[in-house]
């Protein structure tokens, strides 16, 4: 499998049972919702382009650092840290592939400061029985692709995201609970630590 298109493609939504119809969230309480996150974490489920289930631990450290750690046998870890994204692939003897974070829809919720009712940033917002669903790009280059967010109300929790690459290829990560709050150390997010820790 290819690993950056598990940052660049779309997550495909997860499937909740029917509930009633909920309010739309606004822009403005998503906005507030993501730059009240300064870290966390939970386990993922992920749907890959081809159709294959991956799962892990999720951390989150904002602003721009985030990690994912996929269960054995798969010792892959895909590390967003100094503005770059480094996927260490467990079956490789090389170094990670990396490339910037600017250009991966993640770093869109991944900002100092998010704003989604910035000019041409949402292409989408809607709501779909429980879920507000918001999907999103860099008004600057939405050649990046984007990156499809869904959240449930009351309170407000993001449940999943769907990213599509550029060339149109979707991969989706669905979220447990998402725990807030608590210390995660930073060598979690440091590229060169984790290179070094696997000695290549």
């Amino acid at each position: 499998m290819n690993r950056r298109s598990f940052l660049l493609a779309p997550l495909a939504l997860a499937l909740f049972a029917p509930q009633a119809q909920a309010a739309k969230i606004s822009l403005g309480e998503l906005s507030r919702y993501l730059n009240a996150i300064q870290t966390a974490q939970a386990d993922f489920t992920q749907i890959n382009p081809d159709g294959t289930i991956s799962t892990g631990r999720l951390y989150i450290r904002r602003p721009g650092r985030m990690r994912f750690e996929y269960n054995k046998p798969d010792d892959t870890v895909v590390i967003a840290g100094g503005g770059q994204v480094a996927i260490f692939d467990g079956k490789s003897n090389t170094g990670p592939e990396q490339y910037p974070l600017k250009r991966t829809p993640l770093n869109l919720i991944l900002e100092q400061n998010v704003d989604l009712s910035r000019r041409s940033m949402v292409i989408g917002h809607r709501e779909d029985g429980p879920k507000t669903i918001v999907t999103a790009q860099d008004p600057e280059h939405p050649e990046y692709g984007n990156i499809q967010l869904v959240f449930t109300g009351n309170p407000t929790e993001l449940r999943q995201w769907i990213v599509t690459d550029g060339s149109g290829v979707k991969t989706t990560v669905v979220l447990g609970q998402l725990a807030l709050g608590g210390t995660l150390p930073a060598r979690l997010f440091n590229i060169t630590a984790e290179t070094d820790r696997r000695g290549r």
